[in-house]
């Protein structure tokens, strides 16, 4: 018998757990999909862990393949995730000793960085593990993209080309619209999608990479209204000033050397930015909805996702799955991914039209509406 018919005996005897961790996405459901159509046949049982690896420590598993393969249909296109998530570490001799006391062979682990750190420290350990890729902030290494990014990317976008057609209906000075993406600018660049025209927001775009004071912050914002009447800022939750701090923000998860997340950032800002100018502000903040919002899947994040997650069955080990520029998937060590954050290349920080390039192959384009600036309508009267 062949080789690879042996192999495939072997996977058969084997048993499989799957964990999610970290923040869901509009797509998660999708790679939990592909992974499960990628088991059957090669696995006796793949075993989800409920709520990261608590389901495993509390006895908290359900066998996937026993589920009706018509019903993965709907749960492949369910934002969130079905078998739950978490936030919480795990000491990996616990999660160890608790894999060899099920029985369980092989883990597939999917999340960001954090994520693939505790994959790698289970492979030390011994454990058959292979990450599969989810992060909307799209800060994973070596992987062109990430799953679940384009969908959040997208839905900013759209929610910076509306709130610019409420400004432009009833002229707001200024208005910042807060997005996700931690410390990296890959979600807040993306709202760039929406302007088609000079006037269109977002008239300002704030990236983390690039650090900037209240001062030179207003100063654009200042130039942008005297201009239009109106100013539509983007920013992302995890930007600081040029002394690195969040502009007087409360912080929500601080962190060693540097702040996470701060709680109101947005808000912060159009209060302070309103001090300085005089100008009426106020802050818009979608927030989990522009990672849970199932409307604004992407077709391609959603196919890819499948993808990762049934090539994640076929892996030996040891390796994250990756997407290359065209969407197809190739594996990388653990040890190249687990615990780097990617920010926005140079390149991209520095011209926004190439960020572009790279990003609207992955979302399609954020068509305007058909009305677009009230000054318009006025010059034909």
């Amino acid at each position: 018998m062949s080789g690879v018919a042996d192999r495939l005996r072997e996977h058969v005897r084997m048993r499989a757990l799957v964990a999610h961790s970290g923040g869901p996405t509009a797509v998660l459901n999708a790679s939990l999909a592909g992974l499960v159509c990628g088991c059957r046949g090669r696995y006796e049982s793949l075993v989800a862990s409920a709520f990261g690896f608590e389901g495993l420590l509390s006895g908290r598993l359900t066998d996937l393949l026993s589920i009706p393969e018509e019903r993965w249909a709907a749960i492949r296109l369910s934002p969130g995730s079905v078998i739950g998530s978490s936030r919480k570490a795990f000491e990996p001799e616990a999660v160890t000793r608790a894999l060899r006391e099920a029985g369980i062979d092989t883990v597939f682990l999917t999340g960001g960085n954090g994520t693939m750190r505790t994959a790698l420290e289970l492979s030390r350990r011994g454990v058959r593990v292979t990450g599969i890729p989810k992060t909307i902030d799209n800060d994973l290494a070596v992987t062109h993209h990430s799953p679940g990014y384009a969908s959040t990317a997208y839905f900013f976008a759209c929610a910076a080309r509306d709130i610019g057609m409420d400004v432009v209906a009833l002229p707001s000075p200024i208005c910042v619209l807060e997005t996700l993406g931690r410390n990296t600018g890959w979600i807040t660049a993306a709202t760039a999608l929406a302007r088609r025209d000079e006037g269109d927001a977002p008239h300002v775009v704030l990236l983390p990479e690039v650090r900037r004071s209240l001062d030179d912050i207003a100063a654009e914002v200042e130039r942008v209204y005297r201009k239009l009447g109106r100013v539509v800022i983007a920013v992302c939750e995890g930007q600081l000033d040029e002394e690195g701090l969040p502009f007087g923000a409360d912080v929500d998860r601080p962190e060693i050397g540097h702040y996470r997340l701060a709680s109101n950032l947005g808000h912060t800002l159009a209060l302070a930015l309103s001090a300085k100018l005089g100008l009426r502000a106020r802050a818009e903040r979608p927030g989990l909805l522009g990672r849970s919002c199932g409307e604004y899947a992407r077709p391609r994040d959603l196919a890819e996702s499948f993808a990762c997650g049934q090539a994640a069955a076929g892996a030996e080990g040891g390796v994250m799955i990756a997407l290359n520029a065209a969407g197809g998937t190739f594996e990388v060590p653990l040890g190249d991914v687990a615990g780097v954050e990617r920010g926005m290349t140079p390149e991209f920080v520095a011209d926004s039209q190439a960020f572009l390039r790279y990003l609207e192959p992955l979302t399609g384009p954020v068509e305007p509406w058909a009305s677009t600036l009230v000054q318009e309508i006025w010059r034909r009267g």
